[in-house]
């Protein structure tokens, strides 16, 4: 194991593997902007190094000012978190070149399976289906309008080194997709520095579910069974759980043995996830790979007792899985709600400022993972993400009114959050039976 490590992220995933490390000795090394230099986190490191302004351009993405961290501080691995440089194969590829470890899969397969068209390829390979769409990259409208006819509108444009949603247009009609394929290019271009775009049949009412994975250093490969990640806002997930409510057993184990011939053909190694859509029909589509942590990963780690953090600093050390298929089981439901500083009530606007009054909720089955307290100040440059609360019951029915409890116990103030709108969510009949989609909350909110 290491023995230190630099957390080359901020907030509540920085402190998530603080704790992880924390509790299998390693020392951490967290840097920091001049906007988080009074974070309340950073006093649980060993040691703290400010990387420069609030601009992430200027710190958490500046990639020689965090190797020099590294450098200065003698550690052996670096933790990239979610976000900024998380799923940055040029960034591995430089600590790789510096013998600095990369807690995360090589530069090759984030190259590979960060290339959206790629990855559809190496899924079509491994024998994952993939949905309707193109052969490659779309040089231009013309040649997308020409394939949007082929497969049949809606479509939804994606770029090809896209994430989080961006570079993403969906399109009913030639009109639309004309314009939607200039507007898409220019955003993946100013986000992704590429503007390359590719086409997929667009699935009207599907499900998001994820598969969970990890895979040591000796080809080892495990999951961790799936998330439902349906409830979404502009490809934002809002509320994640597990089991999915959707899937039977059998179609469970498919869905997730593809994940895992996926990944196997890829020779991904550490923790990952495997995006799947499903349609009304319950068949299911590959989507995408996201290497690195997700956000939502400890509504796992309560089903499956499975810590995902301490088992990525293993991998990365070199240690091989000591989990067998098998013997990861699904343990009750979990659900989490992102609580995010914006206003549901005034079209998401973003609610930067200060936190006066912080009360969090509590009790059995309740976690909340935040790096946020009283007098803690929201910056406008991050992402507006506060924490996740999370719950754990024997039964979905038990969860969600755990769920709705600890959101009433919840009081963040006067800073608007989407506290209101996750306890309207878990309030609606449609989710008490399941019975929701990725576009459920834009057609009822």
């Amino acid at each position: 194991m290491f023995s230190k490590i630099l957390i080359a992220n901020r907030g509540e995933i920085a402190l998530r593997i603080i704790r992880a490390c924390r509790e299998l000795g390693v020392q951490t090394v967290v840097v920091y902007s001049e906007a988080d230099r009074n974070a309340a986190y950073l006093h649980q490191a060993d040691e703290t190094i400010c990387i420069g302004p609030a601009e992430p351009a200027e710190s958490y993405l500046n990639i020689p000012r965090i190797i020099s961290a590294a450098e200065i501080s003698n550690v052996e691995a670096i933790h990239p978190g979610y976000g900024f440089l998380a799923e940055n194969a040029h960034f591995a590829e430089v600590c790789q070149e510096c013998k600095i470890a990369f807690i995360g899969p090589s530069p090759e397969s984030m190259r590979l399976l960060g290339d959206k068209v790629q990855a559809r390829n190496l899924a079509k390979h491994a024998k994952v289906q993939i949905a309707p769409g193109s052969e490659g990259s779309v040089e231009n409208e013309e040649e997308a309008a020409k394939l949007a006819e082929k497969i049949g509108y809606p479509v939804i444009i994606k770029a090809s080194a896209g994430g989080g949603g961006r570079g993403m247009r969906i399109a009913h009609n030639e009109v639309n997709l004309r314009s939607a394929f200039h507007n898409a290019q220019t955003e993946a271009a100013t986000a992704f520095k590429n503007s390359e775009l590719y086409l997929e049949k667009y699935l009207e009412q599907a499900r998001h579910v994820e598969v969970q994975i990890l895979a040591d250093q000796a080809g080892n490969v495990v999951h961790l069974w799936e998330r439902d990640c349906s409830l979404q806002r502009r490809h934002q997930k809002v509320i994640e759980e597990t089991p999915s409510p959707a899937l039977d057993n059998n179609l469970r184990e498919e869905l997730c043995k593809a994940a895992v011939r996926l990944v196997k053909a890829a020779n991904y190694v550490n923790a990952g996830t495997v995006e799947f859509l499903l349609d009304k029909k319950m068949k299911y589509y590959f989507s995408e790979v996201n290497t690195r942590i997700q956000v939502e990963h400890p509504i796992t780690e309560m089903v499956t007792g499975i810590d995902l953090l301490k088992w990525q600093l293993r991998i990365a050390a070199g240690e091989h899985l000591k989990l067998r298929q098998r013997d990861i089981k699904q343990q009750g439901v979990a659900i989490e709600c992102r609580i995010n500083a914006e206003d549901p009530a005034n079209g998401f606007q973003p609610c930067p400022g200060r936190i006066e009054r912080f009360i969090s909720p509590g009790g059995f089955g309740v976690r909340l993972d935040t790096h946020a307290h009283a007098g803690y100040v929201i910056s406008p440059r991050y992402d507006s993400l506060i924490g996740k609360l999370i719950v754990h019951q024997k039964t979905r029915p038990e969860a969600i009114a755990c769920m709705k409890r600890a959101l009433q116990e919840f009081h963040i103030e006067p800073i608007k959050t989407t506290i209101s709108l996750c306890l309207e969510i878990l309030s609606h009949p449609q989710f008490s039976k399941g019975k929701i989609d990725t576009g459920f909350i834009e057609r009822t909110w």
